[in-house]
């Protein structure tokens, strides 16, 4: 048997008359469970993909502005953080955003957030084989299209076969693939200082755009590295002392990485000369090259950026299926989706959810030019969405409590919610009309699978709304 649920999670599941998650063996989400410095792992494993190896090479062609984006980004990220340590605090709940929204606004929206997070989930992790590709390629060489997208599915599938064996097998592999990617960024941002020259620099607005625009697009952009900062919320279930270490390892894996990326930013863009950094599909390889010399020096650090995608691809991959599993708990995704196998692994989100990045990844090589960037402005859309539904419902929560509470807190509390709020919406405009109009037809196709999902159960009319029929019910049948 598994570890009894959270006081919440049983209540609500009680409220909303939800069955249990369907299972082959064992009740429950049971099995090892993730101390501080995994958790914290696991948001810096998230963030830290292979995003930030090809991010520098993106941001070349906007200009220097992209860094006083990064800082910008940075204190939005923080709030964020900060807001779902709170959150998670007061709903230690798998599922993060999604049950932070359905607490806060309904089922219905709960339901949106969920999906809006799991096309994030499977986009972003066809952004991060898309620049997991171009540094595998540093050594294989294989620069067709069929060769460059079999190398990316290979990438997508061995996490895949990771998660199946369970959350043992995850946390131990993120651990290590977390310390052997961390110590070369740390090493490109520091020692790169020491060998800049202000000549590589690009231009402060290099794109031409308006500063708005340019600003904007860099956001859009940037964010997508921060991606997976609410990683922990999301198996809440699966760390020890939810209500203390969720917060903890947000704050701590947001830090880590800002320092980590501001540095290393900075030492790309001053090694490597602007119109080649444009280009590159290896830029931290190029940067240590120019370093030293040679190509030993870009050798290792292509293996550290593969170690480091194969680390994110892991982490993602495990999101990917924890999100429809706390959904379909509450009778919101499809039942299947709640079935965990003997091991503790909900296998059809993995197998569903690394499907569909597959056919994302073939989309980026054979439907579109710019695929890397298309994938990234697509995923921080949908990435912006659950952000700013947990933000609000942080918001609401605190201005509609009726207690008594602390003015300074309050305050505090106000003004990090309200900045986390409208750091979402900047991020929504940052994506751009095209990634924000294919998002919102992505949204609009979860519609439907709702209304299905709910007519497959019988039930009719929000859940909310059928519980207080029947207490109601109750009520009279016992005044009769």
């Amino acid at each position: 048997m598994g570890e009894p649920k959270a006081g919440w999670e049983a209540a609500e599941l009680t409220k909303a008359g939800a069955q249990e998650p369907e299972r082959e063996a064992v009740e429950g989400v049971g099995g090892p469970k993730l101390g501080l410095p995994a958790a914290t792992a696991l948001v810096v494993g998230n963030i830290v993909g292979t995003g930030i190896f090809l991010l520098p090479a993106s941001l070349a062609g906007i200009g220097t502005i992209s860094i006083l984006v990064f800082g910008l980004v940075t204190i939005g990220a923080l709030a964020l953080a900060i807001v779902f340590g709170k959150l998670g605090a007061r709903i230690p709940a798998s599922g993060g955003p999604y049950a932070y929204a359905r607490d806060a606004f309904g089922e219905f929206l709960g339901f949106w957030t969920a999906w809006s997070f799991w096309l994030t989930a499977w986009i972003g992790n066809a952004a991060i084989s898309f620049a997991w590709v171009g540094y595998v390629n540093y050594f294989l060489k294989w620069d067709s299209t069929a060769g460059k997208l079999l190398i990316g599915l290979v990438g997508l599938w061995i996490p895949a076969l990771i998660n199946l064996s369970g959350v043992k097998n995850i946390g131990a592999f993120q651990m290590v693939t977390t310390v052997l990617k961390f110590v070369p960024l740390i090493f490109v941002g520091i020692v790169g200082l020491f060998f800049i020259s202000a000549g590589n620099f690009p231009a402060f607005n290099a794109g031409g755009d308006s500063f708005l625009g340019a600003l904007s697009l860099a956001a859009g952009l940037i964010l997508f590295a921060y991606s997976g900062m609410e990683s922990v919320t999301i198996v809440a279930e699966r760390v020890k002392d939810p209500e203390r270490n969720i917060g903890k390892a947000s704050v701590f894996g947001v830090l880590a990485c800002a320092a980590m990326y501001m540095l290393a930013t900075v030492a790309v863009f001053g090694t490597v000369p602007a119109d080649r950094l444009a280009s590159s599909t290896a830029p931290f390889a190029d940067a240590i090259n120019n370093m030293f010399g040679g190509s030993l020096g870009g050798g290792l650090m292509a293996a550290c950026a593969v170690v480091s995608g194969i680390g994110a691809l892991n982490g993602w991959t495990m999101l990917v299926a924890e999100m429809p599993m706390a959904a379909a708990r509450d009778g919101m995704f499809p039942r299947a989706f709640g079935r965990l196998s003997r091991r503790d692994a909900p296998i059809v989100g993995i197998i569903v959810g690394t499907i569909l990045t597959s056919l994302m990844l073939a989309y980026a090589y054979l439907g579109s030019e710019s695929g890397f960037d298309t994938i990234l402005l697509l995923a921080s859309f949908t990435t912006a969405i659950p952000y700013f539904f947990s933000a609000g419902a942080q918001l609401f929560w605190l201005v509609t409590g009726g207690r008594e509470v602390n003015k300074a807190r309050m305050a505090r509390d106000l003004a990090l919610a309200t900045l986390a709020l409208l750091f979402g919406a900047w991020i929504v405009y940052g994506s751009g009309e095209s990634a924000v109009m294919l998002g919102v037809l992505m949204m609009l196709v979860g519609v439907p699978v709702y209304i299905w999902t709910k007519a497959r159960r019988g039930e009719y009319g929000p859940m909310e709304r059928r519980a207080a029929a029947a207490r109601a019910t109750r009520s009279l049948g016992g005044t009769s």
